[in-house]
């Protein structure tokens, strides 16, 4: 079976974020031929297309971790009922310049993690809209909204809910089996 590299981005920056924290988990849970690695967006600049000329290293390098990767996982908390600017401008430094962008069919899957009771349903519909348009497949069962993330984890961010952990490793095998069908093997 072949090893697919996957790029995890989480869309939020706190250092004891929920989806940071269910992210690692999931590392855990990863079925073996998925190799998870974070790619981190705090550095990254904002988009302005006036940069392009002379991009800053930390786009060229985010991209060079896109284009590496066979597939994306994405984990966003909902902010205002949408996706945290800082995961839209990765989205954004990602996708350009223009005719280069690094997502162009890369296999995703996004998971919303969320204090409330819906689980980022909100955000994890935005963040689809601007994956659609990036041209990245985007698995589209099983869903994954995790609410009521205050009660998952223990004070060192280990993953204490079982019937969560269940349903994330079910999603990591199904997300196995989508970026197997969907990896698309760039040629060099």
């Amino acid at each position: 079976m072949e090893n697919h590299k996957i790029a995890v981005i989480v869309g939020s920056l706190r250092k004891e974020s929920y989806n940071l924290k269910t992210a690692k988990a999931l590392m855990k849970l990863a079925p073996e031929p998925l190799s998870l690695e974070l790619v981190s967006i705090a550095e990254l600049p904002m988009f302005n297309e006036d940069l392009e000329e002379t991009p800053p290293l930390e786009w060229l390098s985010f991209r060079e971790k896109i284009r590496d990767a066979d597939g994306l996982l994405f984990l966003t908390p909902e902010y205002n009922r949408s996706i945290p600017g800082v995961l839209k401008n990765a989205i954004d430094v990602g996708s350009r310049p223009y005719g280069q962008n690094s997502w162009d069919g890369k296999p995703a899957a996004v998971i919303s993690v969320s204090i409330g009771a819906i689980g980022g349903f909100g955000a994890n519909h935005h963040l689809r809209q601007s994956l659609f348009f990036v041209n990245v497949p985007t698995m589209a069962q099983p869903e994954a909204y995790i609410g009521f993330a205050t009660g998952m984890f223990d004070d060192n961010g280990i993953l204490t809910n079982d019937s969560t952990e269940d349903f994330l490793r079910d999603f990591m095998t199904a997300f196995g089996k989508w970026v197997a069908a969907h990896a698309v093997k760039q040629i060099a």
